[in-house]
C-alpha cells in the first residue's frame, strides 16, 4: 500500500465514509502478504520510497502474475525486470496499462503518470551492444519517477561522439555509464563532470573480457574520483542508486 492510498483510507475512517471494520480488513494484509511461493512486501514504498520490484528470472509466468496482481490490488505500481515475452503477455492480460519494454526486458504498470523531476538521470552507453543493460537502467529510473535522458554508442573508440554532446553530460544531475569491453568510458565521463557517476560493467566483449570481469576491474580501479560501480549487467541497481541521488536534489 502506498502512502497516498493509506492516507485516503485513514481520512475515510475519520470522515465516516469508510467503516472501521473495512479499514481493519484492508490493513490486515500489511506489511506483507504470504503467497506461499513469495512473501510480497507491501510496505517497501513506505520504507524505501519505491515499491518492491519483481525479478522474473527463476519465477514461472504464473508466479509473476500472482505477485503483480497482489501488488496492484494494494495500490502499488509494478516493475517486472528480466521479463520474457510470455511474462509480458501475462501482465498485459492482467492489466491493460502494462507496457513491455522489449530491449530492457522490463514490464511497467503505473497507476498514474509521475510528475517529471527537475534533475535528470543521464544514461550513457559505450556501444549499441550495451543497450539492453542501458535500457534496463533507463526504464527502471523512469518507472521510479526520475526524468531520464539517453546517450548511446559514444564509447572511447570514437570519443568525439561524447564530446559532441557534452552539454547534456554537464547538465545532468546523475550519470549512469554502461560499458563492456575495457570499460574505459566511465573514467572518461568521471573526469569531465562534478556529479555522481555510476558505472555499470557489461558482459559484452571478446574472450579476454571474461564475461564483464575486465570492465568491472577497470571501473573499480578508475582514477576518476566520484565514480561508483555496480555489478556486471546490473542496470537495475544503478538506476535505483541514481534515482535516490536525484531525489535528494529534488528536496532542496
Amino acid at each position: 500500500m502506498n502512502i497516498e492510498r493509506l492516507r485516503k483510507l485513514l481520512d475515510g475512517v475519520q470522515a465516516g465514509t469508510v467503516d472501521v471494520e473495512k479499514a481493519m480488513h484492508t490493513l490486515k494484509g500489511l506489511p506483507f502478504e504470504d503467497l506461499g511461493f513469495a512473501v510480497v512486501d507491501h510496505h517497501r514504498h513506505l520504507r524505501q520510497g519505491a515499491p518492491e520490484v519483481i525479478y522474473c528470472e527463476g519465477k514461472t509466468v504464473e508466479q509473476v502474475r500472482a505477485i503483480a496482481e497482489r501488488m496492484l490490488a494494494n495500490g502499488s505500481d509494478v516493475l517486472a525486470t528480466r521479463a520474457s515475452a510470455d511474462v509480458a503477455d501475462a501482465l498485459k492480460a492482467l492489466d491493460k496499462r502494462a507496457v513491455y519494454h522489449g530491449s530492457a526486458r522490463a514490464v511497467v504498470i503505473a497507476h498514474s503518470k509521475k510528475k517529471p523531476t527537475k534533475g535528470v538521470v543521464l544514461v550513457v552507453s559505450a556501444g549499441t551492444a550495451d543497450m539492453p543493460v542501458a535500457e534496463e537502467a533507463a526504464v527502471t529510473a523512469e518507472a521510479l519517477g526520475s526524468t531520464v535522458e539517453r546517450m548511446y554508442d559514444v564509447g572511447v573508440s570514437g570519443i568525439h561522439r561524447l564530446l559532441g554532446k557534452k552539454e547534456s553530460v554537464f547538465s545532468a544531475r546523475v550519470i549512469i555509464v554502461v560499458a563492456g569491453m575495457d570499460g574505459a568510458l566511465a573514467s572518461v565521463v568521471g573526469g569531465l563532470v562534478d556529479k555522481p557517476v555510476i558505472a555499470v560493467p557489461t558482459s559484452v566483449g571478446y574472450g579476454a573480457s571474461f564475461g564483464g570481469v575486465a570492465a568491472l576491474l577497470t571501473m573499480l580501479n578508475s582514477c576518476a574520483s566520484g565514480v561508483s560501480v555496480v555489478n556486471i549487467d546490473n542496470g537495475f541497481g544503478a538506476a535505483c542508486m541514481a534515482h535516490k541521488i536525484n531525489m535528494l536534489g529534488e528536496k532542496r
